[in-house]
This record gives C-alpha cells, structure tokens and sequence, in this order.
C-alpha cells in the first residue's frame, strides 16, 4: 500500500547528508579562482603583523659603539647633589635608549665602592637619538654627610647604557654619602 521510504534516497530537493555538494559546469577555472581568493586572504593578514613589527622595530637600539658618555655640569639643591650623565650618539644613524642606566662607582683598581646606584622611580619613554644628539640620566647623592657616612671618593664611573651588557668606564671622581646614590632614567630634558 504505502511504500517505505528508502533511507539512502534523499527527499526531493535536499542532498544526502554526509556528502558535499559538487557545483556543475563551472569546471577547474571556479575551483582555482576560489583557492587563490583564500590564499590571498590568508596572505594578507599573514603579512599585517609583520608590517606592522618592521616599522615599530624600526629604530635599533644604541650599542655601547654607538655612543660617548661624559658627564655634565654638577649641580646642587636642597642637600642633594645632582650630576648628569650624557649620552651622545656618534654612530651614523638613529638608534633608541628606553630607560635607567646601571651605574656603580669604581675606586682606581675598578674595585666596586659601595651598592650600585638605584632607580629614582620616575617613569620614562623611549629616546631617539639621531647622530651627533645628546640625552642624559641624571645621578643623585647626598651633599655630604647629611644622614650618614660618605663612601670613599671613587675614580670611575662604571655605566651600563639601557638595555646592554656591556659598560663604559667614565673617569670621575665620584662620592656617595648617607647610602643615597640613584638614577634617573635616559631622557631629553636633563630631569631626575
């Protein structure tokens, strides 16, 4: 009487689940096109990242050749005694400092005197320094023996520009007092 239905055989106008549907008459040329428009897709944001990475990468960070290191003028106030390191680029093309220095004072025979300098804790940027431009970290100690002691007066200077490993002896003579030595990070308007 009523004829079963037959479960291979899908109702009229859908397909039989499981299989993929195969587009007729449009031959090889449709299947290319729609892989390289999901190649070129793929491609496009692949690339978007790396783009972007290249030009914030862009400028490298100085090296210890890159640069001179000097101090500058001392300066004091307020019993504290500030002096500025500069930072001078001598190589031929930009490069970027971001912040503090290592910085520890070195008696004659570069024997360390005393703890190394701490950060001041001011928050920083990064510096680009084309050839031939100067920024500086500025050093602070007391001025004497206001809250204690002074370390013997050190002969160098032993200075780790941001983010290297290498440091830089400046010939200075340099005097902790009252166990206050810090740092200011790298910047271009000469603050602590």
């Amino acid at each position: 009487m009523f004829s079963k239905p037959n479960p291979t055989t899908p109702p009229p106008g859908r397909r039989p689940a499981g299989r993929s549907r195969v587009l007729r008459g449009r031959g090889p040329v449709t299947a290319l096109a729609a892989a390289l428009l999901g190649v070129t897709a793929a491609g496009t944001a692949w690339s978007a990242t790396p783009a972007a990475a290249r030009t914030t990468a862009a400028i490298r960070t100085c090296a210890v050749s890159d640069l001179y290191l000097s101090m500058g003028a001392k300066e004091g106030a307020a019993g504290s005694l500030y002096w500025p390191v500069r930072f001078t680029n001598t190589s031929t093309s930009a490069c970027a400092l971001r912040g503090y220095p290592g910085v520890s004072v070195l008696d004659g025979a570069h024997h360390r005197i005393g703890p190394a300098a701490k950060h001041s804790g001011r928050s920083y940027g990064t510096v680009t320094l084309s050839p031939g431009r100067t920024a500086t970290a500025v050093l602070r100690t007391t001025n004497g023996p206001v809250g204690g002691p002074c370390e013997p007066t050190g002969t160098y200077l032993r200075i780790y520009p941001p983010a290297s490993r290498t440091a830089t002896l400046v010939p200075v003579p340099w005097k902790t007092c009252s166990g206050v030595f810090q740092t200011g990070p790298v910047n271009t308007d000469g603050t602590f």
